[in-house]
C-alpha cells in the first residue's frame, strides 16, 4: 500500500498489527522500504509491546528477498531476537488476509483524500490507530475494540544477544563477504543477509547436512555444494526415486 500526498510525497506506511486482537501497534510513514528505516519502528515496538514468536509478511522489501533463502537483514534480526519469520507464498494476500483487510481501512480513512504533506499525512495515521485500536468495534471480537482484548507479549526486548549455540557433533561456519562460506575445498551460497553471520550444519548423512542459522532451517547441503531450501530438496529426493 502506497499513494501520494497532495504536494506529490510517496507515503509508504509501515504497520504492525497483532493477528489476534487486531490491534495496532504501529502505522509510520518510512522515507524508504529498507532496514535502515524499518528497524527502529519495530524496536521501538518491541520495547513497548515484547517480542512475538513470529510476524507474518509479505515478500517484499524490507521482509524478503529473491535469494532461496529469502532473508533479508531484517528477518535476520528476527531470528537472532528468537523471532520466526513467517513469509507467505507469493501472489497470495488472502494468507495475510486480516493485515490486508486493515490495510484496506486504513486507505480509505486516511488517503481518500490524502493529507497535504508528510507531516499531516502521519498526524492522520496517529488519530486512525488511536479510534481504530481504542474505540471501533470489531465484528470479530464481538464488537469491541482490539484494545480491549490485546495482551503484550511476556517476552522482553533484549538489545544484547548471546552468540548461537550449535550442538557439538555439528560442523559451524562463519558466512563471509559475498555471503559465502568454506567448506570442504568449496565456496557454498548462504545468504547475502547472514556475512558476518555463523551458521550450523547438522549431519544427515556422509553425503549432506541440515543448515541451520540458529533455529532457523535454511535448508539441505548435498554433494553439489548448493544449500537447497527444504520443499526443493523433498521434491528433488522424490525425482531419484522415480515418483512424481
Amino acid at each position: 500500500m502506497w499513494f501520494r500526498t497532495s504536494d506529490g510525497t510517496r507515503i509508504d506506511p509501515l504497520t504492525i498489527t497483532d493477528a489476534y486482537s487486531r490491534y495496532l501497534l504501529r502505522c509510520q510513514a518510512v522515507p524508504a522500504t529498507d532496514y535502515q528505516h524499518s528497524k527502529p519502528i519495530f524496536e521501538a515496538a518491541f520495547r513497548e509491546y515484547g517480542l512475538p514468536e513470529r510476524i507474518r509478511t509479505d515478500n517484499g522489501a524490507p521482509f524478503g528477498s529473491n535469494g532461496d533463502s529469502g532473508l533479508t537483514g531484517l528477518s535476520v534480526w528476527w531470528i537472532k531476537l528468537g523471532i520466526r519469520p513467517e513469509r507467505i507464498e507469493p501472489g497470495k494476500p488472502e494468507q495475510n488476509g486480516r493485515h490486508e483487510r486493515m490495510h484496506r481501512t486504513l486507505k480509505q480513512a486516511t488517503a481518500t483524500p490524502a493529507a497535504a504533506n508528510r507531516r499531516r499525512q502521519q498526524d492522520s495515521f496517529d488519530r486512525f490507530r488511536r479510534e481504530y485500536n481504542d474505540e471501533r468495534p470489531h465484528e470479530a471480537l464481538g464488537q469491541v475494540p482490539p484494545a480491549s482484548v490485546y495482551v503484550a507479549s511476556g517476552r522482553p526486548y533484549l538489545a544484547r544477544l548471546a552468540e548461537p549455540d550449535y550442538p557439538g557433533e555439528w560442523e559451524s561456519r562463519l558466512v563471509a563477504r559475498g555471503g559465502q562460506f568454506r567448506w570442504r575445498n568449496a565456496h557454498v551460497f548462504a545468504a547475502h543477509a547472514l556475512e558476518g553471520e555463523r551458521i550450523g550444519l547438522e549431519p544427515l548423512d556422509n553425503s549432506c547436512w541440515r543448515v541451520w542459522f540458529r533455529f532457523y532451517e535454511l535448508g539441505i547441503l548435498g554433494e553439489n555444494t548448493r544449500i537447497w531450501r527444504p520443499d526443493q530438496w523433498a521434491k528433488r529426493q522424490l525425482r531419484k526415486e522415480g515418483k512424481p
